[in-house]
């Protein structure tokens, strides 16, 4: 998507080779370029490395690769290496290749952990769940757990966190029995804790969750109770000049049996809220500014409704780019559209509004074995693609997990909420259609 812009040249390293299919794909759909043009523009690195080893320590263990990459920065070109992730490996390879990360610097994640994120809440003056931060053990976790419930007698479930838990996965659902008395209580957590403890992820053991929890550390805070609840985020840059921007709010959609599982968003977020989030972010934000943050995350809420108005409560904070980074990207260049901060609205350069639902979990096991050729056949046979005559469709991504995971991400782009979502359930019904067994 950056090749839209003329003078840009991008340098793509990646595990596997990326289909030639794919990258006509994206190609093709940029507005004002020819595809020939964006294509002498774009170089393909590739490590030819499928293992499960980070992508950074594969490139790190190819001094020849990373000579190549250091070639395809022209001469006189100012550059910078975009990454998902900015870890310890990302921070070696800038070295290496003398080129500086637009992202956090490594030494800075303990903000991004869910204890650094409460602590940075606090000091931003963001409302948070009652909890306990900076856990490290199991006996930590029986201690919390029971004071909780000591100081919110009425509370009926707590979470616990590990501080690197990711998309939900790293969260685990515990359920306080009702009518106990502060004894019982205090025996209860003391004898029947462990067994009553469930892991959000279905793959992890309270076994393993626990090792985990003494690895990484974390958090027990309540679980927030709401008849009307939602999930919103909100996305923020710190430019290297020290700006503060907001760039998007979303709607988190959240799944799984203890609803806590990352499906996918709408965006924007609704409006009843979505301007005052955006406040709360920025409050939030100014705080990182002031810690050295730089480039692109995103902060996490629960909101539930009380009467008319909303209470927000911020959860976590994600010092990297996240489900909602690459979806409005897309959006951002396949209209060359606006987003208004004071309005919480995208509006595209003919001043239309757009909105869009995009999830990076359409799956099917039916799914599997669909080759990017075949996706995109049948994306054009049904009229499944993005029209840039009307600047709204369907835009899919992670196409290259498709056959062997039967997995993908799409954006989809409408003039309302409601069309947004009717290209997503289209989506789902023409895939199942053509995949079904005959």
């Amino acid at each position: 998507m950056l090749l839209r812009m003329p003078r840009t040249n991008v340098v793509y390293v990646s595990s596997m080779p990326i289909d030639p299919v794919i990258i006509d794909y994206y190609l093709h759909l940029l507005p004002g370029i020819t595809g020939f043009h964006a294509r002498e523009r774009l170089t393909l690195l590739s490590c030819y490395d499928c293992s499960s080893t980070p992508l950074t320590e594969k490139i790190l263990q190819r001094p020849r690769l990373i000579e190549r990459i250091k070639q395809s920065v022209h001469a006189g070109h100012v550059a910078h290496i975009a990454c998902f992730n900015t870890t310890a490996y990302e921070r070696t390879l800038a070295v290496r290749l003398g080129l500086p990360i637009y992202g956090c610097d490594p030494s800075l994640i303990y903000l991004g952990t869910k204890s650094g994120s409460r602590r940075l809440f606090m000091k931003a003056g963001a409302t948070i769940p009652a909890g306990v931060e900076n856990l490290q053990s199991y006996d930590d976790i029986v201690h919390a757990v029971a004071g909780l419930k000591d100081m919110y007698p009425n509370l009926k479930k707590a979470v616990i966190k590990l501080n690197d838990g990711f998309s939900g996965d790293g969260n685990a659902i515990l359920k306080y029995p009702e009518h106990i008395s502060k004894k019982e209580m205090y025996d209860w957590t003391h004898h029947n804790l462990y067994k009553s403890i469930i892991p959000v992820a279905k793959d992890l053991s309270m076994k393993m969750f626990l090792e985990k929890f003494e690895l990484m550390q974390g958090i027990v805070e309540e679980f927030v109770e709401g008849n009307v609840k939602t999930s919103p985020s909100v996305q923020c840059r710190i430019n290297p000049l020290g700006e503060v921007d907001i760039i998007s709010t979303h709607d988190q959609v959240l799944g799984g049996e203890s609803g806590q599982v990352f499906l996918g968003a709408h965006f924007p977020a609704d409006a009843a809220y979505r301007v005052e989030i955006a406040q709360i972010g920025k409050a939030i934000a100014g705080e990182l500014k002031k810690a050295g943050v730089l480039g692109r995350f995103s902060i996490d809420f629960v909101s539930v409704k009380e009467k008319e108005a909303w209470k927000h409560y911020a959860i976590e904070i994600n010092l990297r780019k996240g489900g909602t980074t690459h979806p409005f990207l897309m959006l951002q260049f396949l209209t060359n559209g606006y987003y208004d901060e004071n309005t919480g609205l995208f509006e595209t350069p003919g001043k239309q509004q757009r909105y869009y639902f995009a999830s990076d979990n359409l799956q099917r096991e039916s799914y599997k074995g669909l080759a990017p050729q075949d996706l995109i056949d049948i994306a054009m046979f049904h009229g499944l693609h993005f029209d840039g005559a009307t600047q709204k469709g369907v835009m899919f991504h992670m196409i290259g997990a498709l056959s062997q995971f039967g997995k993908m991400g799409v954006v989809c782009i409408g003039e309302s909420p409601e069309e947004a979502y009717s290209f997503y359930t289209r989506t789902f019904e023409v895939l199942d259609a053509e995949t079904a067994v005959k």
